[in-house]
């Protein structure tokens, strides 16, 4: 996490939080780019022997600001509709340095991938094969696909966001993956060039992992194809409060290292969380406080309308307060959003430094999926996002207007 107390004073990097609460509307998003940047580069220091492709996720923070900064940094991009390719090239991300990935591709977003001449389209089904080959055709190219492989891999992270399991809506599963390798010299205008991946997120665990690389192999071995690459998605978890579990990527590393040298391949990953995720800070002011019972209710002017994971998926981010108080609330503490919805709360806690109304208070962990999920709910208008940035602030997305919403 990139913040620091300084005295009772929260900071983001070396700007105080609360400077730039004066200035700016909340609730907003802000991130610091120095702890994005580490994070990649800690990424791929973990993968440097196997000299990966690493394509940011777009779907976890879609900000054309963020995805040019990573972009800088030689990342290419991992987008699942037309709207996200279209932010990952206004980002200057190179073609050949784009995946796109989706079960449910439309007809115009595959046209618009052939014709951007992204590296790979990962397919999910024969007729989406069908579908590329018909457009390729009419557009006079050959298109370079991945096919996605469901290998039935529980990651054992939450259900709903779980992907690798036979179950699960992604993918082909291992027999009609070799039964379309063995037939897919039908489709004249396409070209197999990659196998992808991805069995869930927020994944703590190598266990997992290790087993879908020993699925991999195997298929590939059987499905007797030279892939050019092996998209191994990701997933990767982070702690979002102390003590909680890290996943060992170094391990994983190893583990991928000698899977590249079995087959020969280019390796590719799509990490999201890990590079933006500790990155964001969600700024919100006290509008509230009231007693119910035993209970001290902090409703803030941030709801699930602009941080939906806690509802969606009881995910539970800490809240800590700009200006740190020595004195405690008596009582338990729950932070609620103003939305009309009882799912509209953050987190419950049984003390707390003391809060009045007006105060800002800060929702960490909150880069990956945080302003990419947030909607107009109750004609809420979306939060601005700041970056910070060498000692520079800066509005990356500017709040919208009530007007734009009507």
């Amino acid at each position: 996490m990139s913040l620091i107390y300084k005295g009772q004073n929260l900071y983001v990097d070396n700007t105080p939080i609360r400077s730039i609460a004066k200035k700016n509307i909340t609730p907003f998003y802000i991130y610091s780019y120095k702890k994005m940047r580490a994070n990649y580069q800690t990424f791929y220091n973990y993968f440097k022997k196997v000299n990966p492709i690493i394509c940011f996720s777009v779907k976890s923070n879609s900000n054309v600001s963020l995805i040019s900064e990573l972009g800088k940094l030689g990342s290419g991009a991992d987008v699942v509709s037309e709207g996200e390719l279209i932010k990952a090239l206004k980002a200057k991300i190179k073609p050949n340095k784009i995946v796109f990935s989706g079960v449910g591709k439309t007809e115009e977003e595959l046209r618009a991938a052939i014709k951007s001449k992204v590296l790979l389209i990962n397919i999910e089904s024969e007729s989406e094969a069908r579908l590329i080959d018909k457009i390729s055709k009419k557009m006079r190219r050959i298109t370079s696909i991945g096919i996605r492989l469901n290998p039935g891999v529980d990651a054992n992270t939450l259900s709903k966001i779980s992907t690798g399991k036979i179950d699960s809506k992604f993918g082909l599963p291992k027999s009609n993956f070799l039964s379309f390798c063995r037939n897919f010299k039908k489709f004249k205008n396409i070209k197999i060039k990659g196998v992808s991946v991805h069995i869930g997120s927020q994944i703590t665990s190598v266990g997992p992992y290790r087993k879908t690389l020993d699925v991999l192999y195997k298929i590939i071995k059987s499905s007797r194809i030279n892939f050019e690459y092996v998209d191994l998605g990701g997933g990767f978890g982070i702690p979002y409060r102390n003590k909680e579990k890290k996943i060992d990527i170094k391990n994983y590393s190893k583990l991928v290292d000698i899977f590249k040298k079995k087959l020969n391949c280019k390796i590719i990953f799509e990490p999201g969380r890990f590079i933006v995720g500790n990155t964001g800070t969600l700024v919100s002011k006290i509008v509230f406080i009231k007693k119910n019972g035993n209970k001290n209710f902090i409703i803030l002017d941030a709801g699930m309308n602009d941080f939906m994971r806690p509802a969606l998926y009881n995910a539970r981010h800490n809240i800590i307060p700009v200006l740190k108080l020595k004195k405690r609330i008596n009582g338990n503490v729950e932070f609620v959003g103003p939305i009309c919805e009882s799912t509209d709360s953050f987190i419950k806690y049984k003390s707390y430094s003391l809060l009045n109304e007006n105060n800002f208070v800060a929702i960490t962990n909150v880069g990956a999926y945080g302003s990419s999920l947030s909607s107009n709910y109750n004609s809420k208008p979306l939060a601005s996002e700041i970056l910070v940035k060498k000692g520079k602030v800066k509005i990356i997305r500017r709040r919208q207007k009530i007007s734009e919403i009507i």
